[in-house]
């Protein structure tokens, strides 16, 4: 028998609830009043528009490096500084060095890429909830704690959502608290899940939106804030780094950027088409912090927040299809993400507002149909965001090549406009790129010393459950698994024996456990999904594709408030 649910029809449906979706939604709604202000009895009125976040509140699953370009932001909120948007400084010194273990050369000058003043150094769980509030103030309706797990169809026609049921126990018996998620009907829906969206994915798969393209790439990020003794950098201040501890056959790099009341933002991205099998994020920024010009400025600091996220680095050949029957994707989720540059916050922000745009002519038109849908891609071709990007388009494939080659070209790359070798460089999935472990090593059972572990000390480097526990994250734990093994066959076998099941190391919040009965030599992989930060890292790297992310209950997860 069909389980009833409520539907609720509304005019346009936002599935996240991060700063593309914000950034539409108080855009499209800026556009209907100043257009109904003057339209006499040509009103579009008042119409029904929704944001979904899975998070407890906006911004709780905010996290980014993070420096803003704040160009879209301008024309968005043209008073965004008087309004109070929470800036931590703007950017007037940079500095750029590559690492040694223990020594740093610092660059003479700031490659142009990396030039960031006038840019401003933010939080973006602090963007988020600021925006948040600009939007429900415009009318919007944020609905927090709704996750959305199903694109519902009708003719080959997106026509909404469905929202996750809450009240479902581990094996999947409804509770005595049981509430079926809800069926969200709307006239247009627009998808701005962030990186490796659970439904975008869906999308791309039914619509084929990603054909003819390179497949999407990734780079995780990990990240801490920290409380300093003193202001030892001042707000808005950048350092970027490469090299050390990442060995030169991975690509990637640490950031440091200074934020009011003498906190600073310390992280590392790592791309995700890393060989190494035994390859750990999380060991590998904590040994970032033990250079020695890291641990110099955190010393007698303590740890106040932690986190980490996915970042689609694929760059300009990997963007999908950007409009299809009944949507549009915006923001992370259509990899709209610029890697040489490290930003993706003004390119979130112009889809968010041409998406916008191409809605309200649509509802002036009284058509939202595919083709003019598909106005939404050709605007986004024209912007400045996007020509930027086309300019690059060839970075990350590059990079692949290793720290030093990948230079190298991106140099060539910068002066001939972007094209070096060939116009369009190819690429293959993160999960395809992972050595075995006889192949790395020579060996099925490297030793701590050949993988490069350390012990934590646990004032300037943490293990990751103790991190975790600076997250704030909570779900849920009488729920089914939001983290889906499809096959544990392959986890106790051919992924054991090929490479040491890398997700125990490749998580940052020591999801997944496998422990070994000392008696008969039986393996159990426990998955620990409450540690979960939403990072995706595993759904992205897993080198047999068998982990599937989806979301859990909704509210479940980190709750940051300065990432």
């Amino acid at each position: 028998m069909t389980e009833s649910r409520d539907v609720m029809e509304v005019d346009v449906l936002y599935v996240g609830g991060g700063i593309a979706s914000l950034s539409s939604a108080l855009h499209l709604t800026n556009l209907i009043k100043a257009h109904d202000e003057k339209a006499g009895d040509k009103k579009i009125g008042e119409l029904v528009i929704v944001v979904l976040e899975k998070g407890f509140a906006p911004g709780a699953h905010g996290i980014s490096g993070a420096v803003m370009d704040p160009a879209p932001l301008k024309e968005l909120v043209p008073d965004f500084v008087g309004k109070g948007a929470p800036l931590e400084g703007e950017v007037k010194k940079e500095s750029v060095y590559l690492l040694t273990k223990s020594g740093k050369i610092k660059s003479p000058i700031t490659p142009p890429p990396l030039n960031n003043h006038g840019n401003y150094v933010v939080s973006m769980s602090k963007l988020n909830q600021w925006m948040a509030e600009l939007a429900e103030a415009n009318g919007v309706n944020l609905f927090p704690e709704f996750a959305g797990v199903e694109v519902l169809y009708d003719d080959n026609k997106v026509i909404g959502v469905r929202a996750g049921d809450k009240g479902v126990d581990a094996d999947g018996n409804k509770k005595s608290n049981y509430e079926p998620g809800a069926d969200l009907h709307a006239r247009v829906t627009v998808f701005g899940e962030g990186s490796r969206g659970n439904l975008t994915k869906d999308l791309i798969e039914h619509f084929k939106l990603d054909e003819g393209r390179n497949p999407v790439a990734f780079e995780v990020g990990v990240k801490e804030v920290w409380e300093l003794p003193e202001q030892r950098l001042q707000p808005g201040e950048v350092i970027h780094s490469m090299g050390y501890p990442l060995k030169s056959d991975t690509f990637g790099g640490g950031f440091i950027y200074g934020m009011k009341d003498k906190m600073v933002s310390i992280g590392q991205m790592t791309s995700l088409d890393y060989s190494d099998p035994c390859l750990d994020p999380h060991r590998e920024f904590q040994k970032f912090k033990l250079h020695p010009m890291v641990s110099e400025l955190l010393k007698g600091g303590k740890l106040i927040q932690y986190g980490a996220k996915t970042a689609p680095v694929g760059g300009y050949f990997s963007i999908p299809k950007l409009s299809f029957p009944g949507g549009m994707i915006i923001g992370d989720g259509a990899n709209l993400f610029n890697s040489q540059k490290i930003k993706g916050i003004d390119l979130a922000i112009r889809s968010g507002m041409l998406a916008a745009q191409t809605i309200f002519e649509g509802l002036l038109e009284d058509d939202l149909s595919d083709v003019k849908l598909a106005g939404y891609a050709k605007a986004m071709s024209r912007s400045k965001e996007m020509k930027s990007l086309y300019k690059v388009r060839n970075f990350h494939q590059a990079m692949t090549r290793g720290l030093y080659p990948g230079l190298l070209t991106a140099v060539g790359q910068y002066l001939l406009g972007g094209r070096v070798l060939s116009n369009r460089l190819s690429s293959k999935p993160d999960h395809e790129h992972m050595e075995t472990l006889v192949e790395r090593y020579g060996t099925s059972t490297p030793s701590a010393d050949d993988v490069g572990d350390i012990k934590f000390d646990k004032q300037l480097t943490f293990d990751k459950e103790t991190d975790v526990y600076y997250s704030g994250a909570t779900h849920e734990e009488a729920q089914p698994s939001h983290l889906k093994i499809l096959n544990l066959d392959i986890c106790y076998g051919e992924c054991a024996e090929k490479y040491g099941n890398p997700c125990v190391r490749f998580c940052p919040a020591s999801v997944y456990e496998m422990t070994v009965d000392e008696a008969t030599g039986k393996k159990t992989l426990k998955v620990n999904f409450s540690n979960c930060v939403h990072c995706k890292t595993c759904d992205v790297k897993d080198p047999f594709e068998n982990i599937q992310w989806v979301p859990p209950e909704g509210g479940g997860g980190p709750k940051y408030t300065m990432m």
